[in-house]
């Protein structure tokens, strides 16, 4: 069982201010930022995540723009996840807005897996007044098709003799994997359905884009998944970035908001108790090219200032063809839980009697922000 959030963000909006139900409503930045989610009414109009708010205000100039409360949703979203956990053990969450169950154990004590799912839909609307699109099937993939298929506010079963007709009817577009470079490449050998996909030979679909996809592409398109449903599956990284108000050609400018950007996500993983083996960075320049880059660290940190140092290295070697930035964003990847986490010094921090004391010293900043606020107390240059 596939649970997906309908426009979670705007939906928890909604849920908080009534009035704006059936209106056009989009949660973002103002004029500067993207897109962080829209209602389908807004989406009539074409409107999308992560697109650039000056781009969704053209579109539906008169739809009504909510500044995203991140709190709320993460409150909202907690209490769904919670909701999940009591209809079976077995939850994997995906993402703050949707998840995978196993429920073939829970039949004999909840009934039919579309009772489960609508008892589903019922307790998070009635706790949160937010809608929820389930897909009901025997794996993962056709699972989470379903559910899309059902949006907004639905629930779609595959049956399983019904697996590979529903697949067949689809375009290639919809298999996991098939970007629009793969599509592309699979057009070019006249293949632009799933059912054509599947009986297409497989030497012949491996030349077309290789043998790994290719092998996992003809394997969806006849409905096999083997994934199982991974139960208590973490956050894989923590990030924050910000969209300025004007593009930025000052690399002081520039070197200021990467240093508060490092300083905000190791804060976040600290409280999470988690420490990041990799940091990235996303920047994009004032004609809305996205370069990342990302390194792996010497040693699992959750300390701003050794996030800040690799970060700021990586946005200096992204080649901005002189052009200035308009978003940055910083992020740590490869979490691990930090409790229980065997540490190996290097040979400096071994000799270094001061070792750990940036650490204790942002410990301290933690606990003034607490006292006093976020905006107490910033990291010096």
């Amino acid at each position: 069982m596939h649970v997906d959030m309908d426009a979670f963000f705007a939906s928890c909006e909604i849920a908080r201010r009534p009035e704006l139900r059936g209106k056009p409503v989009i949660v973002g930045g103002q004029e500067r930022g993207v897109v962080s989610a829209a209602t389908y009414e807004a989406r009539a109009y074409g409107v999308r995540s992560a697109m650039a708010m000056t781009r969704a205000r053209l579109l539906c100039p008169q739809a009504i723009v909510v500044k995203p409360d991140f709190a709320l949703y993460s409150k909202v979203s907690r209490g769904v996840m919670e909701i999940l956990g009591e209809v079976t053990p077995l939850v994997e969450k995906v993402s703050v807005d949707e998840a995978f169950l196993d429920v073939a154990g829970a039949w004999r004590r909840l009934g039919e897996p579309t009772r489960i799912g609508a008892d589903i839909r019922e307790r998070i609307r009635a706790a949160y007044g937010v809608t929820a699109s389930v897909g009901v099937a025997r794996n993962k993939f056709v699972a989470k098709l379903a559910s899309t298929h059902a949006k907004p506010d639905g629930m779609l079963l595959i049956p399983d003799a019904a697996t590979v007709e529903f697949l067949h009817c689809l375009p290639v577009g919809a298999l996991w994997g098939v970007g629009e470079k793969t599509e592309q490449a699979l057009a070019a050998w006249g293949i632009t359905t799933v059912a054509e996909l599947a009986h297409t030979d497989l030497p012949s679909l491996q030349t077309a884009v290789g043998r790994v996809s290719g092998a996992h592409l003809h394997n969806l398109a006849w409905g096999r998944d083997l994934r199982p449903v991974v139960p208590g599956r973490e956050e894989h990284s923590v990030g924050a970035e910000t969209t300025f108000g004007v593009d930025v050609h000052d690399e002081t400018v520039l070197a200021r908001r990467i240093r508060e950007l490092a300083d905000r996500v190791a804060a976040r993983m600290r409280k999470q108790g988690v420490v990041a083996r990799t940091v990235s960075v996303k920047v994009r320049t004032s004609d809305f090219v996205t370069v990342t880059r990302s390194r792996t660290l010497h040693g699992p940190t959750d300390v701003a200032r050794d996030i800040y140092l690799v970060a700021r290295e990586l946005v200096a070697s992204v080649d901005r063809r002189g052009l200035p930035v308009r978003l940055v964003g910083v992020r740590g990847e490869r979490v691990l839980e930090r409790e229980g986490l065997a540490a190996q010094p290097t040979l400096e921090e071994a000799a270094d009697p001061r070792a750990g004391a940036q650490r204790d010293v942002e410990l301290a900043l933690d606990a003034v922000r607490r006292k006093f606020g976020q905006a107490a107390i910033d990291l010096g240059a």
